[in-house]
């Protein structure tokens, strides 16, 4: 049914659909039911350790003989000016005061950089099958290393600048990640939470821009998304926020509660928890911080400073509940059995799009 297999046959998957890694959301468990299903299952690596990352390997491969991904973050190790620090600190004592947490804290954790050494020398004794990457790609060494040890390589552009640097440096594939997608955004500097470019506008572009398979992403939560996605040359489509909703996945309770009554609107896009933008529930505190621009601490050392806040469980103050614009149409399914009712959707849409009766273009009932 699928009009360009050219994903299907790289990954030698049955259906080109990616759940998205979603590191501390996607699980072990998640990504192997959607491997089994015929889909590409991924977890995200970054913040686990190495022994963690060779548990959850090991658990995916008792679980599925079907190929999957591991994630990893590509950034430079943060660094943060005295100066800079002081204001953060000085713009969050009051919210820290309205919560009755004391003074903010004076010291942020000294953090590696991203795809380090460790990371690489650890996927090329594991060898999965497939190593994505967030916020660009490593060096011309590690990807050479990856790709001698027969490990596919895909990571994520935002625009088409940052999808030409990609095939150029050796990428098998190509995310392309709107401005609706949920989560961190994978751009390939920061940005402000206003820089963006969506999905429907990013595809094509980026289609037209490079020879890679594309894989779509941000915003699509059905079969009719995923069919879009193929009109406008996506080989492919990457989906977070709809798997949210399994049981597999590790979304936190208070989360699951968000997901049952999103609509387009509750998302904002915000640096103000992590330092880095990116799209999460709405929260006063978000809402203010990025209604004046400042300098913020670097990616993840910011987490010194908010995870305290987000610690309170005032959901009503201060949250950090990612998922995307199109959560309003999450289901409450298996792993197994979205991956199948998204087959089944995008079957219906593909038919109408190219003239099929019209009843069968009916919604189809999970």
């Amino acid at each position: 049914m699928w009009p360009d297999r050219r994903l299907c046959e790289l990954f030698s998957i049955e259906h080109p659909i990616v759940q998205a890694p979603m590191a501390g959301s996607a699980t072990p468990e998640l990504a192997s039911a959607v491997c089994n299903a015929g889909g590409m299952g991924s977890l995200g690596c970054q913040a686990m350790t190495p022994d963690a990352v060779r548990a959850a390997a090991g658990q995916m491969r008792a679980a599925t003989n079907r190929p999957f991904n591991l994630n990893f973050f590509v950034h430079d190790a943060p660094q943060t000016d005295p100066a800079t620090l002081a204001l953060a600190r000085a713009r969050l004592q009051p919210w820290y005061d309205a919560l009755g947490l004391g003074p903010v804290p004076t010291a942020l954790p000294a953090l590696a950089p991203g795809f380090d050494a460790e990371r690489l020398a650890l996927m090329l004794a594991l060898r999965p099958a497939v190593v994505s990457f967030h916020f660009g790609v490593p060096d011309a060494l590690a990807i050479a290393a990856l790709k001698g040890a027969g490990i596919l390589l895909i990571s994520t552009a935002t625009t088409v600048a940052e999808a030409r640097a990609l095939e150029a440096a050796g990428m098998d594939a190509i995310i392309a990640q709107g401005w609706e997608a949920g989560g961190h955004r994978g751009s390939h500097r920061v940005t402000g939470p206003d820089e963006g470019v969506g999905t429907f506008a990013l595809v094509p572009q980026v289609v037209d821009a490079v020879r890679l398979p594309v894989i779509a992403a941000g915003g699509i939560g059905d079969g009719r998304g995923i069919a879009a996605a193929i009109a406008l040359g996506a080989a492919g489509v990457q989906m977070g926020t709809a798997f949210l909703s399994c049981p597999e996945a590790a979304t936190d309770a208070a989360r699951r509660a968000m997901l049952r009554r999103a609509n387009d609107t509750d998302t904002t896009v915000t640096d103000a928890f992590s330092g880095r933008v990116a799209r999460a529930v709405r929260s006063p505190f978000a809402e203010e911080m990025d209604r004046a621009r400042e300098p913020l601490p670097g990616f993840q050392q910011m987490y010194a400073l908010t995870d305290p806040l987000l610690a309170a469980g005032r959901d009503d103050v201060a949250s950090f509940h990612l998922y995307g614009q199109a959560a309003g149409l999450n289901r409450d399914l298996p792993a197994a059995g979205l991956l199948r009712l998204l087959v089944e959707e995008t079957a219906v849409a593909l038919a109408r799009l190219s003239g099929g009766p019209a009843s069968s273009a009916r919604k189809l009932a999970p």
